[in-house]
């Protein structure tokens, strides 16, 4: 396939920036000095003005602020939202990694550091897309919103306050900046995030029965729970890009709080499930699924005692492949390598989840570094994948922006 003409990147750039993300630490830690997104923030803030972008830095919490970047283009038109964020999950023990977790080394090739892959690299890749459409005169109608909100790996309270804000008002389409192999995923898993509580009575181990032990009530709980999912994946079968639904016990705890001892009969016992869901699957449905589990198990047990939270809700979302931001991306992709995407979906959600379930805009999620390689120790991202990532964010932008519809290829 002959390939189009597409905007030029400075690798040596995309480098530096990448680096220079990487080696300020972003980590959440509450109560701790320095323990927020704030400073690399800041830096991109100052980045995006040096570069002549219209700046916006707003706290979506105290000392956790977003930075929304505008860029106008020569007239009206559509406006296209590029999305990534500035925290990172922690590095663990420093000692698992081979290098530097906050060193940013460039090294075969590759450059190495917590968050080089999630999602540092993107967020640099779309900030030089924008530099380079700058550079070339802002030929193009309409407007660039970059958003860089804080939280992504935790409630995701960043992009909420964007959207409360008002920025999503009027976006046409959005490009999610987040490691997929260059993939275009057109869909993303929901999640549900439940807790539940076993209540009992504490008791000496060796006098079980002057107690309530709600351990093996618990356990009842996750048999059915097993049960449960089984069935959801025999009801749905695989999404051609998400695969099956799951619904998974992550943490188990007795007693909730508190010390452990093995001579004791636990007063409580927690478990917290993550459910991944597909398209097809109603959220209040599953939610009415838990307390039926529940409630069927206590009908047997006089002294069966449970209550459960919703902790996080976030549903799956779905854009069609014909819509112009999916269609725009694929012929940037084509342009930029001569070959062709590669379709596909996203394991875990994003903030696109709520750019789409809160704001209706269609997003596709995109960008350079391995699907399963993001909070692992040596994380890195390919210098080579990274620079046709920013190719194609800057390529993506002028087509759809200037509505291309059935694109060069």
């Amino acid at each position: 396939m002959k390939t189009a003409h597409y905007i030029e990147i400075d690798q040596d750039e995309l480098i530096r920036l990448t680096q220079a993300l990487v080696r300020i630490p972003s980590v959440y830690r509450p109560g701790e000095p320095g323990g927020t997104e704030a400073e690399v923030a800041l830096f991109i803030a100052d980045y995006l003005r040096k570069l002549g972008v219209e700046v916006f830095v707003e706290e979506a919490a105290p000392g956790r602020p977003n930075v929304i970047g505008r860029i106008r283009g020569r007239g009206p038109g559509k406006t296209l939202l590029f999305e990534g964020h500035t925290d990172v999950v922690t590095a663990g023990d420093p000692g698992r990694w081979s290098v530097d977790p906050f060193g940013g080394e460039l090294l075969d090739g590759r450059i190495y550091g917590r968050g080089a892959c999630d999602t540092k690299g993107n967020t640099a890749a779309m900030i030089l897309a924008a530099k380079a459409l700058l550079d070339a005169g802002r030929d193009f109608p309409g407007t660039i919103l970059l958003c860089i909100p804080v939280d992504e790996e935790g409630m995701m309270i960043g992009i909420k306050h964007f959207i409360r804000q008002g920025w999503a008002r009027g976006v046409d389409g959005a490009i999610i900046c987040e490691p997929e192999e260059n993939q275009i995923c057109v869909a993303q898993k929901g999640a549900l995030r439940i807790r539940l509580d076993f209540a009992g009575k504490m008791a000496h181990g060796a006098m079980p029965y002057a107690g309530i032990n709600p351990i093996p009530r618990l356990a009842k709980f996750l048999v059915n729970v097993e049960q449960w999912e089984e069935r959801e994946v025999r009801r749905l079968g695989r999404h051609p890009y998400l695969g099956v639904p799951h619904i998974t016990p992550t943490i188990v705890r007795a007693p909730a709080e508190g010390e452990a001892q093995v001579n004791v009969v636990p007063g409580e016992a927690t478990v917290f499930l993550d459910l991944r869901t597909v398209p097809g699957q109603d959220h209040e449905r599953l939610v009415a699924d838990v307390r039926r589990i529940l409630d069927s198990l206590a009908a047997g047990d006089p002294d069966f005692s449970a209550s459960f939270e919703v902790l996080d809700d976030r549903p799956c979302t779905e854009t069609e492949p014909g819509d112009p931001v999916v269609r725009a991306v694929a012929e940037a992709y084509r342009a930029v390598t001569g070959r062709e995407p590669v379709y596909n979906g996203v394991p875990g959600a994003t903030d696109g989840t709520f750019l789409h379930a809160w704001a209706g805009i269609p997003v596709v999620t995109t960008g350079a570094g391995s699907r399963t390689l993001p909070h692992q120790v040596d994380e890195y991202v390919e210098v080579e994948e990274l620079l046709v990532t920013a190719r194609m964010y800057a390529e993506a932008a002028r087509r759809f922006l200037a509505g291309s519809g059935a694109g060069e290829s």
